[in-house]
Parts: structure tokens; sequence; C-alpha cells
């Protein structure tokens, strides 16, 4: 039971009920890669202050099928949730039976609640080698297998959408049944206004991470600040797209200096630049940023009524 009602029962005003059990807002991390090796040697102690922070869900997106296994049962491990996928970056490495091995993985998880989505998939055309044939369209045929799997499966979907907008929305509507559009993530989204539009037409959230606290990406902020609440999901990518007081210069790199670690922890802070700039209290951003990913995702409503 959560406040008197059965679990997966989502009452009226249940997410404030849940803001008060846990005595500060809740967040959401919708994408981060806590099963990377940056995390070997701290992982319980970084997801604990994740925890300490209000962040009640990660969601841990696959790369390929090397790396089900280690991020179902890490997510299981720690509460927290998953996606299956075949992230593009990894098609060149991908076989091409590793789509029959999602297929059959995503069928056998079926049941699992913490299974909440197909991911990381999409498009990524800033690598010089993947927008270039033959990886160009070695990347659209995964991407397109793994949308069908989705509907297959009736899992949304997180996306993976660098300098490819076009062409991920070009597929999301030649694979949408008619009449339906998709429910997922558009993950650290960075186009223009009016594809932003284009995804949330077609029923998906905009994920916003780190690179937003730069005061260099103009665009970025803009966008933060004008799309439609309903829209917004935060998410860290962690542990890569540090926040702008985790970044190190390629001047202090060169240095000796490392990169700092992106961990959820730093979500909150990274909402309240966001509150900040919708000129919003961050207690309201967390409520909406909340429902709007269980929206995206909707098995994490069971998960967050346990």
């Amino acid at each position: 039971m959560l406040f008197g009602y059965p679990r997966g029962y989502l009452a009226p005003g249940w997410l404030k009920r849940l803001r008060h059990y846990w005595g500060m807002p809740v967040w959401i991390d919708t994408h981060c890669h806590l099963d990377a090796a940056e995390f070997d040697a701290d992982r319980p102690a970084m997801r604990a202050r994740a925890a300490a922070a209000g962040v009640a869900q990660c969601v841990w997106p696959a790369v390929g099928a090397f790396n089900f296994a280690a991020v179902r049962e890490l997510a299981h491990t720690f509460g927290d949730s998953y996606a299956l996928g075949i992230h593009p970056l990894c098609v060149k490495q991908a076989k091409d039976g590793d789509l029959a091995l999602l297929d059959a993985e995503l069928a056998l998880r079926h049941g699992d609640p913490r299974l909440v989505a197909v991911g990381e998939i999409g498009l990524d055309y800033f690598v010089p080698e993947l927008s270039q044939s033959p990886l160009r369209e070695r990347q659209e045929y995964f991407y397109r297998e793994q949308l069908k799997l989705a509907r297959k499966h009736g899992l949304p979907v997180v996306l993976h959408v660098r300098r490819s907008v076009d062409k991920v929305l070009k597929h999301l509507r030649e694979l949408a049944p008619p009449g339906q559009g998709w429910q997922g993530i558009g993950h650290a989204f960075n186009g223009s206004e009016q594809q932003a539009g284009a995804f949330i037409k077609l029923g998906l959230k905009l994920g916003f991470g780190g690179a937003v606290t730069f005061d260099r990406a103009l665009q970025l902020r803009r966008l933060a600040a004008a799309l439609p609440l309903s829209a917004l999901v935060l998410e860290t990518d962690s542990p890569d797209i540090a926040p702008h007081w985790l970044y190190k210069t390629a001047e202090q790199r060169a240095s000796g200096q490392a990169q700092s670690r992106n961990e959820p922890a730093e979500l909150p802070r990274i909402a309240a630049v966001v509150a900040q700039l919708r000129g919003m209290h961050a207690d309201e951003l967390a409520e909406a940023t909340t429902a709007n990913a269980l929206a995206a995702l909707p098995k994490l409503q069971h998960l967050l009524a346990c």
C-alpha cells in the first residue's frame, strides 16, 4: 500500500503525496548509463547520493546485446528500470542476429515491470563515419527494425537524436500505425522549435540535461523556457554530458585534469536551471516532469507506487 491506496493505483494528487512522503521534490532521471565502467568503484554510493537528492527512479538504457544482461540485473539490484536496444554508435560492431536477440529478450522479459522501453535507439550523423555509407544505411536499418520491435512488444522508445532529427522523425512517421503516435522520449534533444513540435505532435517527450546549464547553449535554453511544460522530462546521460559546474575545458584537460563524471545526484541542480529559465519553482517542475516521465514510460507508474 502507498498512502492508503493499493500498489499501482494512482490516486488523484498522488504525486503531491509522494513528494510529502519523500520530504523533498521527487525526480526521475530518464536516461543514465549507470552500468558504465566509470561507476564500477562506487556504484552503490553513487545511487545512494541520487536517492538522497530525491531521484526516485533512474532509467538505464542498454546500448547493445553485450550489455542487455548488465542493465537488467543492475536496474533490479538498485530498484530502478531499464530499456533494451542497440545504440547507433554500436551498429558497426553489432551483428544482424543481434536484432533477433533483442526480439527474444523483449519477449522473455515482457512481464518484467522494470523493462520500460526499447532503447537507446536512433540515428547519429555527428560522427563522420556514421554519416556516410555504408554505416549510414546500416544505422537506418537497425533503427527501423527496432521501431518495429517496439510496436510488436507494445513498448515506448528512447531515441538517440544527434544531428539526425528530420530523419528520425521520418521513420517515426512511416512506422506509426494509422491514426496513432508513439510513447517515449527524444533523448538530449537539441533541434529547432519546429522539430520539437513535430516530436510532441507524435506523442513524444523531450529530454533535457546538463547541456542546458551552459550560458552559450542559447537555442537549447530557449527551448527549455518556451516549450510546453507537458513536453519536458529530465535526464543526466551519466556519466556523460556534464553540467557546466563539472565540465573541464580543453585547456584544463590538456593540463592533465580529468573530465568530471556526471551522475544522477546532479539532476536537481540541473532542474533548478530549467526552473529558473521558465520562471517557476523547482517543486512545480519536479511534479510536472515526473508526471511527464510516467506518461512517456507508463510502467514507471507501478514502480513509483510500490
